[in-house]
């Protein structure tokens, strides 16, 4: 007996000797302490130390999860930095690598410790971990600290994505603090006085507690009675298909309409002649070849450009370059050469495009800089193309601007008047609104059904992953505004849809199974 018990534990030797020599680069034995019961698991330096690595578990873990779910955007987080650093990068996905590693580093660092603690071992961290964790701890709190200062509505994202995700995060917690109980009831048990249990197991069970009634305050629109679900929101194209083609061009459109888009969406410039043509940007340097024709006017505004040389411009050559984003599929040879033959759209072909096709069309108008010859008569002139040289009918145009709205009204009685932000119903009705162009931050079921209650119908922007347009889905919005037609058409009901009794019966099992194990692994 005694020789197997010397034995088995010079073959479990290995095993404490990698955690160590992982964690501490301890990997002799004599090197190593063993924590004596009652004792504190490591030096006082140490017991210092480990919180701050639980700290940047933390930290990292929330900027990896807000990151993650502000993929959505990061189309415009590249734009940003384009407009600061004149160049494009994908610098989106570089952040997300990065913030994956961290974590994982870190992550690792704190398995080893919860091992080493199992195993009864002393900690102490190797200065080069401590080095980076302070690195890991740095990044993620700098990182967090400015996107919420320069782009703070993704903690609207973030609070957004919790009515997905908070019933997988909900197991996901419980999963943690099962696997934490091994150490926990190994202390507990190896303390020699009833204070220091207390101290250990109390704020433990506090925590898995509060995790499972933590339920009884969630809310998902997503988790609904049968037969409650309204139709699937109607998928309008943002600059046309940008993930397909180059933005606002011909080509995009034509692949919106292919892929069963119900609608149109472009951004409205005029001219220095006044020709209404299609840019978003207030410089033609990032979608057009304007560098190589006119290096010395990349800065200039897109609106003090004649029509003339507008037309000779390249619209798609950038797009096979760049590659606007990270998930973009490989083009054929086809779609190459029609994309690098692009060029800039004009208003009035984009509106017959959009008649023949019977697809909706709304637009964000700009207003020309000053000394402009169509400053001042910026609206007149739009409607001049819209109602006498496109031949569009009005019921498919969704008017978004907001100024001269009673003139536009008195002129196009038949367009669908739209406003871009929230407002009191009575005060819209006077308006003859009929849709509201939101946000998606800005959704709210609650605030879309007391639209609709009025016949006020909701579009949301830019909304590109599938979680998001479910949780839309879910919420009644009539129409979403996406980079993502081909992607999101595919969708025949919202992703994580379910009963409350679907729910009820997970949260139940969840928590019975965990106090199961909990249960067995302190009676052991």
């Amino acid at each position: 007996v005694v020789r197997r018990r010397l034995l088995q534990r010079y073959e479990h030797q290995p095993f404490i000797s990698c955690l160590a020599g992982f964690y501490s680069c301890r990997w002799k034995r004599y090197q190593r302490r063993k924590t004596e019961p009652g004792k504190c698991c490591c030096k006082t330096r140490e017991c210092v130390f480990f919180p701050l690595l639980v700290g940047a578990f933390c930290f990292s873990l929330v900027f990896l999860y807000m990151w993650g779910e502000a993929k959505n955007d990061y189309n415009n987080f590249d734009w940003y930095n384009y407009g600061n650093l004149g160049f494009w990068f994908l610098w989106s996905l570089v952040l997300l690598i990065v913030a994956a590693i961290l974590f994982m580093y870190i992550t690792l660092l704190l398995v080893l410790a919860m091992c080493l603690l199992a195993e009864g071992q002393q900690l102490y961290l190797h200065w080069s971990h401590k080095i980076g964790t302070f690195l890991v701890l740095g990044f993620s709190i700098t990182a967090l600290f400015i996107l919420s200062v320069l782009w703070g509505d993704q903690w609207k994202t973030v609070r957004l994505s919790f009515q997905i995700t908070a019933p997988y995060l909900h197991i996901g917690a419980i999963t943690i603090m099962v696997l934490l109980s091994w150490p926990v009831a190994l202390h507990a048990i190896r303390a020699d006085r009833k204070v220091v249990q207390v101290v250990i197991v109390g704020p433990y069970l506090a925590i898995l507690l509060f995790l499972f009634l933590i339920p009884l305050g969630m809310y998902s629109p997503c988790i609904r009675e049968m037969g409650t679900l309204g139709p699937k929101p109607a998928l309008i194209g943002h600059r046309g298909a940008p993930m397909l083609a180059p933005e606002n061009t011909e080509m995009s459109f034509q692949k919106t309409i292919e892929h069963g888009g119900d609608g149109l969406e472009t951004d409205v410039t005029i001219s220095y002649d006044g020709v209404p043509f299609l840019m978003h940007d207030n410089t033609l340097r990032r979608t057009t070849n304007i560098k190589e024709v006119y290096p010395n006017d990349t800065a200039q505004n897109a609106a003090l450009f004649s029509w003339d040389t507008l037309k000779e411009l390249n619209a798609g050559t950038w797009f096979l370059k760049d590659k606007p984003f990270s998930c973009m599929g490989s083009l054929s040879r086809a779609d190459q050469n029609q994309a690098m033959n692009q060029s800039v759209y004009k208003l009035s072909n984009f509106l017959r495009l959009a008649d023949s096709q019977n697809k909706l069309v709304i637009f964000d108008l700009y207003r020309p800089p000053e000394k402009h010859p169509y400053r001042n008569s910026w609206i007149n002139r739009t409607l001049e193309v819209i109602l006498n040289e496109s031949g569009i009918r009005p019921h498919l145009v969704l008017w978004l601007e907001n100024d001269m709205r009673s003139l536009v009204q008195s002129v196009a009685p038949g367009f669908q008047q739209t406003m871009g932000s929230k407002a009191p119903v009575e005060d819209l009705l006077m308006d003859n609104i009929v849709k509201l162009n939101l946000a998606y931050t800005e959704m709210s079921s609650e605030d879309i059904r007391k639209y609709a209650e009025a016949n006020i119908t909701t579009n949301l922007y830019v909304v590109n992953e599938p979680w998001l347009f479910s949780l839309a889905w879910c919420s009644g919005a009539h129409s979403v505004t996406t980079n993502a037609v081909h992607t999101l058409k595919n969708l025949s009901q919202p992703l994580f849809l379910m009963t409350p009794q679907q729910y009820n019966i997970m949260w139940i099992l969840t928590d019975l199974i965990s106090v199961l194990l909990i249960s067995l692994i302190f009676a052991l």
